[in-house]
């Protein structure tokens, strides 16, 4: 999800405006995903590198998300919506990890759609984390290396319960997937279009997976 700040800009307004007009767009996105078909949505809401933006936005960033979570959980759970976090928590403060434990938690038996919440992500960070956590097992006698393969690996990531990335859709004109899902994504189909975040409505969303579903995938095979 990009260009939550080009689109307040657009607007004449702070970039704090774009964030609150981009949380909003999801909760209409992630409705309409059971009746299309969609049970497994992933959400690009906060990078690893996005802590090097000016404090001041990271901290509106940092609140936004506990009030979303904190006003948001029960609804979710209600509509059937299992939300999982993925990414490294513990940089946030202790409230915002409570929050997301409990998120968690309360909709875990929820199976309507599962959203995962990218907080905190970067792919090259939760590559290094599953290699360290292998590297811990062998270590410790748990593991042998000659164990090690893809599907091993893949249980060592933040995605470990969830299936591969069929379509990664990026907004706001960019052209590349900006650590997200660099493991997970090997086969992903991509989809780029020059719509703002804030302005990514459902038809434009359905009409994307329509695109997906014209494509042929081989797997590289023939």
């Amino acid at each position: 999800m990009d260009g939550n700040g080009r689109w307040a800009k657009k607007h004449g307004r702070p970039r704090i405006f774009g964030h609150k007009a981009g949380a909003d767009r999801i909760d209409e996105i992630v409705r309409v995903c059971p009746d299309i078909g969609v049970k497994y949505l992933s959400l690009y809401a906060f990078s690893t590198e996005n802590w090097n933006r000016p404090g001041k936005e990271v901290n509106f960033l940092v609140k936004l998300f506990a009030e979303k979570i904190k006003n948001k959980t029960a609804g979710m759970k209600k509509e059937g919506v299992r939300i999982l976090f993925l990414g490294e928590r513990t940089a946030f403060p202790k409230t915002l990890q409570n929050l997301m434990a409990h998120c968690e938690s309360e909709t875990a038996s929820c199976r309507k759609v599962n959203v995962m919440l990218c907080l905190n992500y970067g792919s090259r960070d939760e590559i290094v984390r599953a290699t360290r956590k292998i590297s811990e097992d062998v270590l410790a006698g748990k593991l042998k290396p000659s164990q090690i393969t893809e599907d091993l690996f893949s249980r060592y990531l933040d995605t470990r319960e969830l299936p591969p990335p069929d379509l990664i859709i990026r907004t706001s004109g960019e052209l590349r997937l900006s650590n997200f899902l660099l493991f997970q994504a090997a086969y992903a189909e991509l989809h780029f279009t020059q719509t703002l975040w804030p302005d990514f409505s459902v038809p434009e969303f359905t009409s994307a997976l329509a695109a997906f579903k014209e494509r042929k995938r081989r797997f590289g095979e023939i």
